[in-house]
């Protein structure tokens, strides 16, 4: 019984793996539907006008743009720091639980940026 159990499930095992490979090849057809045919341009390589590869500059436009933010960043979080430092009192002001939640959209807005890298 053991044993057939064995060969049921190595015979699922591999029957996975070589749909997986056959996916991953474009299929049975070798070329049909679903796989990419040889010579195609793909997205990575579509260039600009400009010969610039569109790819490239949209990771350069993006960069720039997280720099920008980091810089925003920088200046909510010591605006926060102030407020800290000159709230005596251990009660938070809305102005101040405002900037931490501005403070937390733009981390958000950056690093949601950063997982396309």
């Amino acid at each position: 019984m053991k044993s057939t159990l064995r060969r049921c499930t190595m015979a699922v095992a591999l029957a996975a793996m070589s749909a997986l490979a056959l996916n991953q090849r474009g299929g049975a057809g070798g070329g049909g539907s679903g796989g990419q045919l040889p010579g195609a341009v793909q997205d990575d390589s579509a260039r600009l006008p400009s010969g610039k590869l569109q790819r490239d500059e949209i990771l350069k436009a993006e960069h720039e743009e997280n720099l920008k933010d980091a810089g925003k960043l920088i200046e909510l979080a010591e605006g926060l720091k102030e407020d800290l430092e000159k709230n005596d009192r251990y009660v938070l002001s809305l102005s101040t639980l405002k900037k931490t939640d501005d403070i937390e959209k733009l981390v958000k807005k950056i690093r949601s940026r950063m997982r396309h890298y």
